[in-house]
């Protein structure tokens, strides 16, 4: 167990040298990428953490991240860090935002560049769990290592606005989905109680769902009608669609 031990706090300090010298290079400037990867499951949205590989936030989650190469873009950098935190390789990444106070990392001045994604949890089983990775309640997310606190809300109210504009979160849904499960969806997604009927009235002024005729099946509650989501008819009519305001 020492051994291990050891060999895991050479790697942490050997992260950390690269970094200082990263930053001590032609223009003292290292770039790294963080990937916030949110997930919907259990009618709850989450985000993945790991454990700080860095004795002054030990004990503190963080982001998924890591410094860009020098001959590597920043999708690719983005997609590379992913899968090695995760073994995540068929997740799609959209870049949010750019952040470079000069005291964000210990290591010297690094700026980081924050991607996002939404996928259904039990479509994307992890591969990897060092560090501890695993999923969390967005509600839970408190405090985190570096300014991933600042990244996490700004991706989070991103994220919101991106739902409300874009019918992205019914790839998180079954092929067949009733009204309670579509409500869930963009109640835990925004966290806010919407109102029963007011959210039925806008969806199907949409006019994008389309009635499967059919009912839920084997469940304690009253069974409610099944709809899918009419992809077609949206890609050729959502310049006219301007999103759905809660």
């Amino acid at each position: 167990m020492g051994t291990v031990a050891n060999g895991k706090q050479v790697k942490k300090i050997k992260s950390l040298l690269a970094i200082q010298s990263e930053v001590q290079s032609s223009n003292r400037i290292a770039l790294s990428v963080d990937c916030v990867i949110f997930g919907f499951d259990e009618n709850k949205l989450k985000v993945l953490l790991m454990r700080s590989d860095l004795k002054k936030y030990q004990s503190k989650w963080s982001l998924l991240g890591d410094l860009v190469k020098p001959d590597e873009d920043l999708d690719a950098a983005a997609y590379r860090i992913l899968k090695q935190r995760t073994g995540l390789d068929d997740v799609y990444l959209e870049q949010v935002h750019s952040f470079g106070k000069i005291n964000r990392h210990p290591g010297g001045r690094v700026v980081t560049v924050a991607y996002c994604s939404l996928i259904n949890i039990q479509h994307h089983k992890l591969k990897i769990l060092d560090n501890e990775l695993h999923w969390h309640d967005v509600a839970s997310v408190k405090d985190l290592a570096f300014d991933h606190k600042t990244i996490f809300d700004l991706s989070l109210q991103r994220l919101q606005k991106r739902v409300q504009e874009h019918p992205l979160g019914f790839s998180l849904l079954p092929n067949k989905f009733s009204l309670r499960e579509l409500q869930n969806l963009y109640e835990a997604i925004l966290s806010i109680k919407l109102d029963r009927r007011n959210f039925r009235k806008k969806f199907f002024a949409m006019n994008f769902l389309v009635d499967m005729d059919e009912i839920e099946q084997n469940l304690p509650h009253r069974p409610g009608k099944l709809y899918k989501f009419d992809y077609d008819k949206y890609e050729k009519n959502k310049k006219k669609w301007s999103g759905i305001d809660f």
